[in-house]
């Protein structure tokens, strides 16, 4: 129980940590959350719940590939927010589109044989 605590206030302290940095300066927000502190964490997680490297590498190469539909986001949501669409519309939206486009490439990797 106090393993998952742990990791529960390790994660919440870097999201939160980020959330601040970035009213003093959006640059270094956006550095620090463009790395892939969530993916690690992940990856460092898992390993020491199950002590399987293999199972983390195929962690992280899913990672990689979702990362491809996750951009979609971090591209329309500004847009949409540029063209003085409401905030909550334009987050609303940028996500559904991110949703739909997992769903495509998780719909075109089971086609052409690629496991997630």
């Amino acid at each position: 129980m106090w393993y998952f605590i742990i990791k529960v206030l390790i994660s919440s302290v870097l999201i939160v940590s980020i959330s601040e940095i970035s009213k003093h300066s959006t640059t270094l927000g956006s550095i620090l959350a463009s790395v892939p502190l969530v993916s690690v964490l992940a990856i460092i997680w898992l390993y020491l719940d199950t002590k399987d490297a293999k199972q983390t590498a195929e962690l992280s190469q899913g990672i990689f590939w979702m990362v491809i539909p996750s951009l979609l986001f971090f591209v329309l949501f500004p847009i949409m927010i540029h063209k003085s669409i409401n905030f909550w519309v334009s987050l609303g939206t940028s996500l559904v589109v991110m949703i739909i486009a997992y769903f495509i490439m998780l719909f075109i990797f089971n086609k052409i044989g690629i496991k997630i």
